[in-house]
């Protein structure tokens, strides 16, 4: 079975080839030397997903944000934020929850989820995008933590907080400085591995948990304090704010109920509901701390609902007591105006100080490194190629540390902004986005209902799915429409460019398996005895003997489908008794490989049969499903001429470059050699024929008598321009029609079935891409030394029904008085049958004469006659009168396919 890390592209973005730079496409890393290493999965439930989770849904807004939250929205509102971000999460934790648990899950986290589940365009689009939220998500942070070091070492007198040693000079490039270190710091952790990380992160935790509880310990212990903070105004004059912290009073509580939306003092803008929650969201953004982690983890579809379940109620928990807590205890004014405020209210300020320092750091960290695990993965299944090579390299323990120091290259870009609250937007709407991609993963693995969709986790249903899209979708427009749309059109672009490479993976489609549950349903709603002749298409199957010499046939036939159903049929001659397994499921994979190369519309179906003709039987009835069945079946004719090799005409097949420089093509296991080795040589004057010229006739007659229509196509390895790269529109061509059996000229009927058949088909052709612009000429063969000259009125009856019929052609008169005279009398033995030489020849001549220049010539084609000995004659005539013609399409129509009705 292939691997799940099949690479998906032969080639890169650059057009060159790409290799694995000392990682390889497995699920377990090797080192550059390409020694196999050890599992680098080692890491259990508590330190691979709880503590990542929750110290990143802590991360700054616990220590940093709390207040401005509260002090802006108020408490109700706040509270209302804390719920609906939960909400959406929630939804989301259960999609996770639900795809981790079923089945094994490798590196990569989140875009492993979704790429495994829709696909290698979507997943790889949301991915690249959820490593940019990521590498967002870690500037943001390490500039939340500089802002902290600045609010108690910053060399500003006008500080809000004037205890410390003020030792930093402050400003903008120094901010820069001061982040370019912090991220120094954290590139240094990251490079060691995700195990020394997540031996840190727990003892990081013990510290924040240990400052969380100073805080509740503070609220009971410190008494009520006044403060006076100072900024600088817009023109640097200084503001000054009386705040205090008045310890549990109703009164602080009813006054921080509603909402107080003012400047905020860090970006001096005017704070909104949007704006706010876009900070507040940014706790919410670690959910999949854990997941990103999953190519370290033991067990990671255990591990990861587990865990992540637990530290999501543990945060939610924790954030709302600390809502309550400075709800009820600090002034509007001190939430505002001073974000660190938590340390002047605490019994011990530096306790609140580490808190802070480590819950910010740990973040940085936990995006760093899950950035990293998301870019490996992606420069593993090589979706955009060569710029992502260097990234699958690993160290001996599985680190992909090329892909931490990408990280940390566009994180150090990040940091830039200068403020936190400057990039919470964006920030935030690139995770809701994601978010939204893993509801929609899960959605439509619940909606394909396939078998294998078995996950232990079963708290969800596609309610929820759908309600976390819907949710994430809207709070994405809430928080900022532009950076929404913005994200939206980066999507989009992704999309295309990954569609455009075209890449083909074993990893299985979600499409496919949508597509199979509607396509099912709509079968069953298409019910046959609905049929209506104002609806009628052609259902075609094309018998192939060697499509060697017959793709200009496969070519034109994809014209005539006009939506319908086309089918290429093959029949291999063998008895399956005598054979250890059956050889045409092997073959389906080179016929399938040839509709790719011809680009048409077509499906492929064989069979295995004693006589090409019993074959062919099978394939007319049980080829398609339900309403999509073939109505007319179409043959190559059958004479002695030589077929030429199309093969060795068509670049496409004999040129091996073009393999190679198609950049994204999947071949499914057949390239072109393989595709020109499976299908034999064409057809010598000396090869033995495995179809008697009895059996071809006794083909259409079966398909007549199966009320089947019949075309029989001639000469067309002469059709030039039918190839999916022409550019022809058919202004230079002209189709022309001989409704009358040329074959009877007793016969005057220009209206029976078969002619209005006729009429039709190439009507449908004058509709197709290659051929609208072409001119249609209806030949009208008449007597006119006759006595009988009704031919004038049946002319005219005759135009009035190609007016009823909306088909616009040019009639033309040929008089064939001269071609009749060589017809036996009918009273003469077998009339019918024996057509003299110098008739047919006449006939033949007659086409030569009018429609020699025709691109394509549509012909009456004779029923057979029911006695078999008469079939070699009546192939002989058909050929006769279409020796040397060009492509002609001989057409014996049963069923009616015209109305004049709306």
């Amino acid at each position: 079975m292939s691997s799940e890390r099949t690479p998906l592209m032969t080639s890169g973005v650059c057009g060159l080839a790409v290799t694995a730079c000392g990682g390889k496409s497995d699920a377990t890393p090797e080192s550059d030397s390409g020694t196999p290493t050890v599992d680098p999965r080692k890491l259990n439930t508590f330190f691979g997903v709880m503590v990542p989770t929750i110290l990143s849904m802590f991360s700054i807004v616990l220590f940093l944000r709390t207040g401005f939250v509260v002090g802006h929205a108020g408490l109700l509102q706040g509270l209302l934020m804390v719920i609906v971000a939960y909400t959406i999460i929630s939804l989301t934790i259960l999609s996770i929850c639900a795809i981790s648990t079923n089945g094994a899950i490798q590196g990569g986290g989140a875009y492993y989820m979704i790429s495994r589940s829709l696909g290698p365009e979507f997943g790889g689009s949301i991915g690249l995008m959820f490593f940019l939220a990521k590498v967002c998500a870690c500037g943001e942070y390490v500039l939340g933590l500089v802002e902290a070091i600045l609010d108690i070492f910053g060399s500003d007198p006008e500080s809000s907080v004037s205890q410390g040693v003020r030792v930093l000079p402050q400003g903008y490039w120094y901010g820069v400085l001061y982040s370019s270190v912090v991220l120094l710091l954290c590139l240094l952790v990251c490079m060691v591995g995700a195990k020394i990380y997540s031996r840190t992160s727990f003892v990081i935790l013990i510290l924040v948990t240990v400052s969380l509880l100073s805080i509740f310990i503070s609220s009971v212990a410190v008494k009520p304090r006044d403060f006076i903070i100072t900024h600088k105004g817009s023109g640097n004059e200084t503001l000054r704010y009386n705040a205090s912290y008045t310890g549990f009073s109703v009164t602080t509580l009813r006054n921080n109920l509603g909402s107080g939306y003012s400047l905020d003092y860090s970006t001096n803008s005017v704070m909104s509901f949007s704006t706010v929650f876009a900070v507040m969201f940014t706790s919410c953004t670690g959910i999949m701390a854990g997941a990103n982690m999953s190519g370290d983890l033991k067990t990671p579809s255990i591990s990861i609902p587990k865990g992540t379940i637990v530290a999501v109620f543990y945060t939610f928990a924790v954030y709302v007591l600390l809502f309550l807590l400075v709800g009820a205890t600090c002034d509007r004014t001190l939430l505002i105006q001073d974000y660190g405020f938590l340390q002047r209210i605490n019994i011990w300020s530096p306790l609140v100080t580490v808190g802070i320092y480590c819950a910010s750091l740990s973040a940085a960290m936990c995006s760093m490194i899950g950035a990293s695990r998301i870019l490996h993965a992606l420069a593993l299944d090589q979706l955009f190629g060569l710029p992502l090579a260097p990234a699958t390299i690993t160290s001996s323990s599985g680190n992909p540390w090329v892909a931490v120091l990408y990280t940390w290259g566009l994180a150090q870009c990040v940091v830039f902004a200068g403020q936190l609250n400057a990039v919470a937007s964006l920030v935030t709407v690139f995770y809701l986005l994601a978010y939204a991609a893993v509801d929609l993963a899960c959605l439509a693995l619940e909606w394909a209902s396939a078998p294998n969709f078995r996950p232990t986790f079963q708290l969800f249903s596609w309610h929820t799915c759908l309600l976390g899209i819907v949710s994430c979708l809207v709070m994405m427009f809430v928080i900022n429409p532009m950076y929404s749309s913005g994200s939206i059109v980066l999507l989009l672009l992704l999309l295309l460019f990954l569609h455009y490479k075209s890449p083909t993976s074993s990893w299985g489609y979600i499409s496919q398996a949508l597509i199979f549950h509607q396509v099912r349903k709509y079968l069953l709603m298409l019910d046959v005895r609905k049929d209506h002749v104002k609806f009628w298409r052609p259902q075609i199957l094309l018998m192939v003997a060697n499509p060697r010499s017959s793709c200009q046939l496969i070519l034109f036939i994809n014209q005539l489908k006009k939506g319908g159903l086309y089918v290429l049929g093959h029949v291999q001659l063998g008895d399956l008794d005598s054979l250890p397994s059956d050889p045409v499921q092997q073959q389906y994979n080179f016929w399938l490989r040839l509709v790719d190369k011809l680009g048409v519309k077509a499906f492929v179906d064989l069979t295995l049969s004693l006589s090409v003709r019993q074959g062919t039987q099978h394939l007319l009835r049980i080829t398609g499903l339900g309403g999509m069945k073939p109505n007319t079946l179409i043959l190559g004719f059958y004479d002695s001429c030589t077929p030429e090799d199309f093969f060795l005409q068509d670049s496409a097949f004999c040129d091996a470059s073009m393999e190679l420089g198609s950049e994204g093509e999947y071949n499914f296991g057949v390239d072109l050699p393989s595709l020109q080795a499976h299908f034999p040589p064409v057809r010598h004057v000396e090869s033995p024929r495995w179809l008697s010229p009895e059996e071809y006739v006794g083909i259409i007659s079966d398909a007549i008598k199966m009320n089947k229509n019949v075309c029989v196509g001639r000469y067309f390895f002469q059709l030039e321009g039918e190839d999916k790269d022409s550019k022809v529109d058919g202004s230079e061509r002209t189709i022309d029609v001989w409704p009358l059996n040329l074959l009877q000229p007793g016969s005057r009927d220009y209206e029976d079935v078969c002619s209005l058949f006729l009429l039709q088909m190439a009507c449908v052709l004058n509709m197709s891409n290659k051929w609208r612009h072409a001119r249609m000429r209806i030949f009208l063969n008449v007597e006119t030394e006759s006595s009988d000259q009704g031919w004038v009125v049946n002319e005219e009856t005759f135009r009035e029904l190609l007016r009823k019929l909306r088909i616009r052609a040019s009639i033309k008169i040929v008089p064939w008085d001269s071609v009749v005279q060589h017809h036996l009398q009918p009273e003469e033995e077998e009339a019918k049958q024996a057509l003299s030489e110098d008739f047919l020849s006449a006939v033949n001549s007659m086409l030569m004469e009018h429609s020699s220049q025709a691109a394509v010539r549509f012909l009456y084609l004779p029923r057979p006659s029911p006695q078999r000995s008469q079939n070699r004659q009546y192939l002989a005539q058909v050929e006769a009168v279409t020796n040397s013609l060009g492509p002609t399409l001989l057409i014996h129509g049963v069923t009616p396919v015209t109305s004049t009705d709306l």
